[in-house]
């Protein structure tokens, strides 16, 4: 997507340090999206994140929906389009939108899943 510059898959949302896929306790996996937002507003990254993401049933914490946030204007935003995203389905969602906590990297074997997956290199 033009004027993201990087994803990394983790772990974020959670209290516990250093957590991993097999620790991850408290935490929530996550992808933290480097982006420019000179090239690609924050509005636009979440609103096309909606459209690719089906939050589905509440959940336990490690797969539940979640939108961080790093600013208030962020949190605005996140928060409008989540509203808008909920008044257009007859499902509730279940979506969460909180202030980003420490964004921890997962392990190497999760980083590029689907391509590893789909080339039989994981």
């Amino acid at each position: 997507m033009k004027g993201v510059a990087r994803c990394t898959v983790g772990y974020s949302g959670g209290k516990t340090l250093d957590p991993t896929y097999r620790s991850i306790q408290d935490h929530t996996e996550a992808c933290l999206v480097e982006f420019d937002p000179k090239v690609l507003p924050y509005e636009d990254l979440v609103l096309s994140w909606s459209r690719m993401h089906s939050p589905g049933r509440e959940t336990k914490c490690q797969y539940r929906s979640a939108v961080w946030y790093v600013n208030e204007d962020q949190k605005e935003i996140a928060d409008e389009v989540v509203e808008g995203w909920q008044a257009s389905t007859r499902s509730k969602l279940h979506t969460s939108v909180e202030e980003a906590t420490r964004f921890y990297r997962a392990e190497e074997y999760h980083q590029y899943f689907m391509t590893k997956r789909s080339s039989g290199r994981y």
